[in-house]
């Protein structure tokens, strides 16, 4: 097994000379050489069994696949700054028993990012978080190309800690292996209730900015900036619960479907696919607990790419609670649930939309794929369950939320203004586990309120 490979990129010793006053007359007061450290930019490459300290005067480049294992811890300073190059687009793995703790502070996040003059979608690989909590085997092995011996995942224990991210930044990352086996910006395999994920962008990622495959890791204070596929994706027997999340679209970027079919959605939430031979019961389901999400589509503006799909894709035997947040823009769909699984589990009242605001450019409610007779839901069916029994409001006109400018891709302000019903409408926190300790029991819905902004000092725009 290989050790890590630092490669240092060194600049000359410099040492101070005296002048001397004649050939043979030496100066009495001679100055010491002082060497200069100017090991800055460090290479990291292949395999790291022992802890290693990463430190905010150096900058470390990801060549590769970097795999941590063995029980080996990096810890990451706040500020450190971790980049990659085009040509191998790196990519960290955390593996089991392994452990990161990148805690940075909001002033001084810990970013990953590309390390090109002009940074491009998928410079980076991303990040890779590998547990041993609970899934369903949907997917077997990790995708995005990784090494055989680090490609299994999950286990049995639910509370397994993968360690901490905490004011995190990732950018330009993504890695396209094959169609549908790609690296996201950070992707959870089967990690467990143990770690702790708060305060993490993921910004023009090339695939999903975060993604979910089983496991029980719960999350607070989650951005999605102008990735190029689905922004929250959810599958293998995902049970956690997330609360402050922001998901916002580029109109004009999505990643490059081909023939298949996909679609770039703010929510893609999956039990298993069908095309592996699995029933859409096979356990754990996924079934994740969400409260105060923000999600911005393209809402059809100027050049929106054909790629776009849904605010909300609910699907493939999920099971889900969404509450306390506001769903606009979504270009083809607002809500959709597709398959008599999932829908079946809404019309039980097992899954909800729950006390939340919907607005979207196409459809605001579309059911598909349902081959039962009856039917359990058509879309005007599927409303009148949103917009009664699960309390949650459909705007026809998305201004009449008034967020400040959540349309402005540059500089986007989703606060709720003067007078927006979100500031309002109070949180409902007595329902499928929204009662659960995890949750702080908001006044409003949404992500933010008009005073707390929890995106300021670390988090960036315009990229």
């Amino acid at each position: 097994m290989k050790r890590i490979a630092f490669t240092l990129v060194l600049g000359a010793l410099i040492a101070g000379t005296a002048c001397k006053k004649s050939d043979s007359q030496s100066d009495p007061n001679p100055t010491p050489p002082t060497p200069v450290d100017t090991a800055k930019n460090l290479d990291v490459r292949g395999i790291i069994t022992s802890d290693q300290h990463w430190t905010k005067d150096k900058t470390y480049r990801l060549r590769g696949y970097v795999y941590v294992t063995n029980n080996a811890t990096i810890t990451i300073d706040p500020g450190t700054k971790i980049v990659s190059n085009k040509d191998s687009a790196g990519v960290l793995v955390i593996y089991r028993t392994a452990k990161i703790l990148a805690q940075g502070t909001a002033d001084e996040p810990i970013v990953f990012t590309s390390n090109e003059t002009t940074p491009q979608p998928g410079d980076l690989g991303g990040v890779v978080l590998v547990g041993q909590a609970k899934g369903n085997t949907n997917h077997s092995v990790i995708e995005g190309g990784v090494d055989a011996q680090f490609s299994v995942f999950g286990g049995t224990n639910d509370a397994d800690n993968s360690g901490v991210m905490k004011y995190v930044r990732i950018e330009y990352a993504g890695k396209a292996v094959n169609p549908g086996d790609e690296i996201n910006g950070l992707s959870l395999y089967a990690v467990g209730s143990g770690t702790t994920i708060d305060y993490v962008q993921v910004v023009r990622g090339l695939d999903d900015a975060f993604e979910f495959f089983g496991g029980t890791v719960n999350c607070k204070h989650l951005i999605a900036y102008n990735c190029a596929d689905d922004d929250f994706d959810m599958d293998d027997g995902y049970r956690g619960m997330i609360q402050y999340a922001i998901s916002i679209k580029d109109p004009k970027f999505t990643d490059n479907k081909g023939t298949s079919g996909d679609i770039s959605n703010n929510f893609e939430v999956d039990n298993v696919n069908p095309s592996n031979g699995f029933l859409w019961t096979k356990a754990p389901i996924t079934s994740p607990v969400l409260s105060n999400f923000t999600a911005v589509g393209p809402n059809n503006a100027t050049g929106v790419s054909a790629d776009y799909g849904y605010g909300m894709r609910w699907r493939r035997g999920s099971k889900f609670v969404l509450a306390n947040s506001i769903v606009i823009g979504g270009q083809r769909a607002g809500l959709d649930i597709d398959d008599d699984s999932t829908a079946s589990y809404y019309k039980q009242d097992i899954s909800r939309f729950y006390n939340s605001f919907l607005n979207a450019y196409g459809k605001p409610f579309q059911v598909d794929k349902l081959v039962s007779s009856p039917k359990l839901f058509d879309s005007a069916s599927l409303a009148a369950k949103v917009t009664g029994n699960d309390k949650s409001v459909y705007y026809a006109n998305g201004a009449d939320i008034k967020l400040t400018d959540p349309y402005n891709n540059a500089a986007p302000n989703i606060k709720p203004a003067t007078g927006s019903p979100a500031l309002t409408t109070a949180g409902k926190f007595d329902f499928g586990g929204l009662d659960n300790a995890f949750f702080d029991k908001t006044t409003y819905v949404g992500a933010i309120d008009a005073s707390n902004d929890w995106t300021a000092k670390w988090a960036v725009w315009g990229k």
